[in-house]
């Protein structure tokens, strides 16, 4: 048994996807469902024997030291967060409350729970964190490494770097196993309509405008979720308690030309009724405080010490990434319209 948090997100509801289509042990998916986290992810496994869902927040240390007792998993991953810069600018105080308060009472539930277990060396405490924490990068040939010191420059990627020495901390003050992963920025199915590929995608097909930040050169390395996903499943299973991996995809690109990526594939499987082409709905706007410029992930030693490398090219993964996107059109408009939060209100009031 595993205990996943944050399960319903974008993230992690893939991974457990992932999980239960490769492996026969049972999942627990403990998630607060705030706005980003969708049960309706998880569909195609909620009546699956294997997996079970727990509605509750990391925050809440009565409910993960039941759910610990209860279910007693083997290993915890921990997938929650709130994770967009642009919230984050704007209502800094709830990634504070999640990302470090949040970090802080779920690992002392674990510490407490670790302790108790007779074969508490093999339990393992993987937390999920991002490239963010990292800051900006300046020559192009720099990426970071996992010996890159912290410089974040946003409220989200603050919040995650604090979360991170904790963790940290927890090893080296008190012996917990812990993992630390550090990815470079997803995209695949599931993903909300905040974030860039899939927001350019729903606004092409409304017809509406299609916003870039500044000039549109600020540069990320891209990692298909899939992918991401195979990869905590190898730290999970071969990583070395204490070590941090980072895990990116090879494939850094301009966001300005991600957006003409999705505009082209869009032209050719779904084209406009009356003509043209997606990129004619570009605009640019201005930039967002403190945007950082460039992101690299060197993911060199997950490759050296644990045998992973990303299965999907960046032009292979956003094509899928586009077909899965025409292809669940309800699923989109059920975001887009809040009717997902609807649901979630009538069950979990």
């Amino acid at each position: 048994m595993i205990l996943v948090t944050g399960g319903a997100g974008f993230i992690g509801s893939n991974f457990i996807l992932d999980w239960l289509a490769t492996h026969d042990e049972a999942v627990v998916n403990l998630d607060a469902l705030t706005y980003a986290g969708n049960v309706h992810n998880l569909a195609s496994v909620k009546d699956d024997p294997r997996y079970t869902f727990v509605h509750g927040d990391i925050g809440d240390t009565q409910l993960v030291a039941g759910v610990l007792e209860r279910h007693r998993p083997r290993a915890i991953i921990n997938f929650a967060a709130e994770s967009h810069v642009d919230r984050s600018i704007h209502g800094p105080e709830a990634f504070v409350q999640t990302n470090i308060l949040g970090t802080f009472r779920l690992i002392e539930a674990t510490r407490a729970y670790w302790g108790l277990l007779p074969e508490h060396s093999a339990f393992r405490f993987l937390h999920i964190s991002t490239d963010e924490v990292f800051g900006t990068l300046g020559a192009a040939d720099q990426a970071f490494s996992e010996r890159t010191q912290y410089q974040p420059n946003s409220p989200y990627s603050a919040s995650k770097a604090a979360s991170d020495h904790l963790v940290r901390a927890y090893h080296h003050t008190y012996g917990l196993p812990v993992l630390t992963t550090n990815c470079s920025n997803n995209y695949g199915p599931y993903h909300f309509p905040e974030k860039l590929i899939p927001l350019v995608i729903h606004n092409a097909l409304e017809g509406r405008a299609l916003p870039i930040y500044g000039d549109g050169q600020q540069i990320r390395d891209w990692l298909y979720v899939r992918d991401h996903c195979s990869a905590i499943r190898r730290v999970l299973e071969a990583g070395v308690p204490g070590e941090t991996y980072n895990i990116g995809g090879w494939n850094e690109r301009a966001n300005l030309d991600v957006v003409h990526t999705l505009c082209d594939i869009l032209d050719e499987l779904s084209p406009k009724a009356g003509g043209g082409s997606y990129r004619d709905q570009i605009t640019f706007v201005t930039d967002r405080p403190g945007h950082d410029r460039r992101y690299a992930i060197d993911a060199r030693k997950i490759e050296a010490e644990l045998d992973w490398r990303p299965a999907e090219t960046f032009e292979s993964g956003i094509r899928k990434t586009v077909r899965w996107y025409l292809d669940n059109a309800e699923w989109v408009r059920g975001v887009a319209s809040g009717s997902y939060r609807n649901w979630i209100e009538k069950q979990y009031a």
